[in-house]
């Protein structure tokens, strides 16, 4: 488990050097994606994902709304709510990102072994098994 958040790294800074945009500060990169996976989310929402304050998110927001990279739409029960949405532009790029990281790890997967590679299987296998048991067991 301990090997899955250095191998993120290193795509990550692969994704970096080969990203022909100006990168984001991890924080906004993290809402960025997670807006992007829960379309419509709110400020309050995120921030209780994200383990941050409400307004360190809304700051974010503000600064990806800035970029041109996030959209707040109001609410229209309860107009103090704003919804997120990721722009055109904001798709664009993380789908640019996410196959630039594919194709960096692609690359990587290429240069195992086939018995590696069938033990990376049997692993993936082995911790999507775990992950769908119950939270409660132990």
């Amino acid at each position: 488990m301990s090997v899955l958040p250095v191998l993120n790294r290193v795509l990550e800074r692969q994704v970096a050097l080969d990203f022909p945009h100006p990168g984001l500060p991890e924080g906004q990169l993290a809402l960025l994606r997670l807006v992007e996976e829960h379309v419509g989310i709110t400020v309050r929402e995120a921030a209780e994902v994200l383990l941050m304050k409400p307004n360190n998110v809304s700051a974010l927001v503000s600064q990806l709304t800035e970029k041109g990279l996030l959209e707040r739409r109001q609410d229209a029960d309860d107009k103090r709510v704003a919804h997120l949405h990721p722009t055109p532009l904001a798709a664009s790029r993380l789908a640019e990102a996410r196959a630039i990281k594919t194709a960096h790890l692609t690359r990587l997967l290429a240069t195992l072994t086939d018995g590696e590679q069938d033990a990376l299987g049997s692993a993936l296998g082995a911790l999507n098994s775990l992950a769908r048991r119950p939270h409660s067991a132990g």
